[in-house]
């Protein structure tokens, strides 16, 4: 099994089989994590991203596959899915920093609804085309901002 870009169409041609899972409560662990993603298919690792002084978690992890088809059914399946009472947001990893940090692409909407979530702006705007992540900034009650 390889980590190289997949040969399935449907899949985006920076795909691999690393997934980023951000949104995540600080006391998640990876053996949660690897509970929840591993019913998917075979996991190769799993990394919980901490602050190097304090080991408390910045909120996001890594799940990486064997296969990049594995890694897609838990893109598909898992995301913004409930772990430990918050709405996950996962995308693939994008490890080259120019293509993260360009801004091409991203969409910024203000003046929210209270009620609207991430995966109600998500699903109203996939008819537009292919959302690779979508969040909505909230207050402390969890409610949009």
């Amino acid at each position: 099994q390889t980590t190289t870009a997949p040969t399935n169409p449907k899949l985006p041609s920076f795909a691999s089989a690393s997934l980023y899972v951000g949104s995540i409560d600080p006391s998640v662990t990876e053996g949660q994590i690897f509970e929840i993603f591993s019913a998917i298919g075979p996991v190769a690792s799993i990394r919980v991203c901490r602050d190097a002084v304090t080991r408390r978690s910045l909120g996001y992890a890594y799940v990486n596959y064997h296969s990049a088809t594995d890694a897609e059914r838990a893109l598909v399946t898992l995301n913004n899915t409930e772990i430990k009472g918050k709405l996950c947001r996962i995308m693939w990893s994008q490890r080259d920093p120019s293509v993260r940090k360009s801004g091409q692409g991203n969409i910024f909407i203000k003046n929210l609804d209270k009620s609207i979530d991430h995966k109600t702006l998500s699903d109203t705007f996939s008819m537009f085309g292919n959302i690779l992540s979508c969040k909505v900034v909230c207050n402390l009650d969890g409610e949009s901002k």
